[in-house]
């Protein structure tokens, strides 16, 4: 992955993106270090940054550091550490591309991060997008050591005499990624001692099976899209010659944020008017045709729940995103996210309800 324009290195201070950081350096390329600072793990996150500083200074590149305050998101939004850390993370580094010359980004993810990618993404039910790993290159993000291992970055680093910083929350069990890394993972290469090698050729085979069925599908949708003014009008009865269907809307539709796939499918045969919608766009029956609307920024950024009723008293409602259930009370409801329409229909109690 030879890159020509400028670009910003995530760089975490850990081997991995120090080894990245000095390749690049050894090839001439024009980047900057662009360091998170989670402040996590109280001196040593600010000693982190302080070295990946030091390491931009040695390299005579510009470099970026941001503090976040990880725990207070975590606490208002409800949602687990490692969630929060990514979050913050892509979010500051699209704003960085967004204010500074530097319009790439690369990452030091390798081929272990892929394989333990690949396994939480199994463990957790997935399709095929799932289980074909991270990508090497985005429009915006690239990954060029990804072909490589974690040994193999180890190995080199110890070669080259290079030093980084080690965090002592990789090794800590509790979360799941470090879990498959520390146990899963090393059981699995002792079962099969080509396991690693035997992986990267099976998510090679999947990329490839993934890049015809991506091709399949641009093929049908230029068939069946007929764009009209401010909307995309699709047959009905041409959609139903596709078999099977349910595989086949999802592949149409899962650009457009759509998630209840049921709904998407039970459309097609639903009365004229009925409509399904995503967080950015809607599904309308109208007449023999389906109709792809984006929602106007005022319909996006709408509450995505609705009163049922006019009798229902006025509610304070607030959604948020959690990992698994902690606290409970009467005045909190979980709802499985994977079966969640796309709006939430508010009640009062009716007999057969529980």
């Amino acid at each position: 992955m030879l890159l020509k324009r400028p670009f910003l290195l995530a760089c975490s201070g850990g081997v991995d993106s120090v080894v990245l950081a000095h390749l690049c350096s050894a090839s001439k390329l024009e980047f900057a270090l662009a360091h998170c600072n989670f402040k996590l793990r109280a001196e040593a996150s600010d000693e982190d940054a302080a070295f990946v500083a030091g390491l931009a200074k040695n390299l005579n590149v510009e470099f970026f550091v941001k503090d976040f305050e990880t725990n207070s998101y975590v606490e208002n939004n409800k949602v687990s550490v490692q969630m929060a850390a990514r979050t913050l993370r892509y979010r500051w580094f699209k704003e960085l591309m967004q204010t500074t010359h530097y319009n790439y980004l690369i990452t030091a993810h390798h081929a272990d991060d892929n394989l333990e990618t690949f396994l939480i993404n199994l463990s957790r039910g997935t399709g095929i997008d799932g289980l074909s790993g991270i990508p090497e290159k985005t429009e915006t993000i690239g990954r060029p050591l990804l072909p490589f291992s974690r040994e193999e970055i180890l190995s080199y680093a110890k070669q080259a005499q290079i030093t980084w910083r080690e965090d002592a929350s990789n090794a800590d069990t509790k979360y799941l990624r470090n879990k498959i890394r520390h146990e899963l993972v090393p059981k699995l290469k002792e079962l099969h001692p080509t396991f690693e090698k035997n992986f990267r050729k099976t998510q090679k085979f999947l990329a490839g099976t993934t890049e015809v069925l991506d091709a399949h599908i641009v093929a049908i949708k230029d068939k069946l899209f007929v764009e009209k003014k401010g909307h995309y009008a699709l047959e009905v009865s041409e959609l139903m010659k596709l078999k099977p269907l349910k595989p086949y809307l999802y592949l149409l539709f899962k650009e457009y944020g759509f998630g209840e796939w049921d709904n998407v499918h039970d459309l097609l045969t639903a009365m004229s008017g009925k409509e399904v919608r995503s967080g950015t766009h809607r599904l309308i029956k109208s007449r023999e045709v389906i109709l792809l609307q984006e929602l106007s920024d005022k319909e996006q950024d709408r509450k995505e729940y609705f009163l049922d009723s006019d009798d229902v008293l006025p509610l304070n409602l607030r959604q948020t995103e959690v990992e698994v259930i902690t606290e409970t009370s009467d005045t909190i409801l979980y709802i499985d996210k994977e079966t969640l329409n796309d709006r939430l229909s508010v009640r009062k109690w009716k007999n057969g309800d529980y």
